[in-house]
C-alpha cells in the first residue's frame, strides 16, 4: 500500500503503515491513554510541537503512530508529520505489543534519524530513555518509581513516574 492510499483511508490512530503493509492496533486502554496525555503536558515546550497519536511518515510506505510526538516543524494541514522534523517519539509499552515497539518500532525510528525515543513501562511507569548513536539507540537512563528524569534535550522537562500514573483505583 502506497503512502497516498493509506492515508485516504482517513484518520484512524490505531492503524499504521509497516513498508506497505497495514499493522491495526488495539486502543490504547484508559490506563495507556492517561500516561500518554500526562508526558504530553510535562513536555510541552516553547520553540517545538509536542503531539500525541499523530501520523509520522518515515519514508514512503512507513508511516507509524508514537504515542507523544515531539516536532520542531508541523506543517498542521498534512495528514502526517515529516519524520525528519522529529526531535522525539514516546511510547507506552505494554505486554502485548512490547516485541514490536522495543524492536520493530525502535529499528524505525533509529534509521528515520529520530534522536531520541523515550519508552514508558504501562505498568511501572518507569522511562527508558534512548538516544539514537551511529544509527542504532542507546539506553541512556532508567528513571523508576521514587526517581526523577531531567531532560534537557530536545526540551527541558523534569518526569516523575508517579506524575503519568493514573490514581489508585477507587472500588464503589
Amino acid at each position: 500500500m502506497s503512502d497516498e492510499d493509506f492515508l485516504a483511508l482517513g484518520a484512524s490512530e490505531r492503524v499504521e503503515l509497516f513498508d506497505g503493509a497495514l499493522w491495526i492496533r488495539r486502543v490504547g486502554a484508559p490506563r495507556h491513554q492517561h500516561i500518554a496525555g500526562c508526558l504530553v503536558d510535562l513536555l510541552r515546550a516553547e520553540g517545538v510541537h509536542v503531539l500525541r497519536a499523530v501520523h509520522v511518515r518515515l519514508k514512503p510506505a512507513r508511516i507509524l503512530i508514537p504515542d507523544v510526538v515531539i516536532a520542531s516543524e508541523v506543517d498542521f494541514d498534512e495528514p502526517a508529520v515529516a519524520g525528519d522534523s522529529v526531535l522525539l517519539v514516546g511510547e507506552v509499552v505494554t505486554t502485548c505489543g512490547a516485541s514490536v515497539t522495543k524492536v520493530l518500532k525502535m529499528q524505525y525510528y533509529a534509521e528515520a534519524g529520530i534522536p531520541w525515543c523515550l519508552l514508558i513501562d504501562h505498568g511501572t511507569g518507569a522511562l527508558h530513555l534512548h538516544e539514537l548513536d551511529g544509527g542504532h539507540y542507546v539506553q541512556r537512563s532508567v528513571t523508576t518509581v521514587g526517581e526523577v528524569l531531567h531532560l534537557t534535550d530536545p526540551v527541558d522537562a523534569t518526569i516523575s513516574p508517579e506524575r503519568l500514573l493514573p490514581p489508585p483505583a477507587v472500588h464503589r
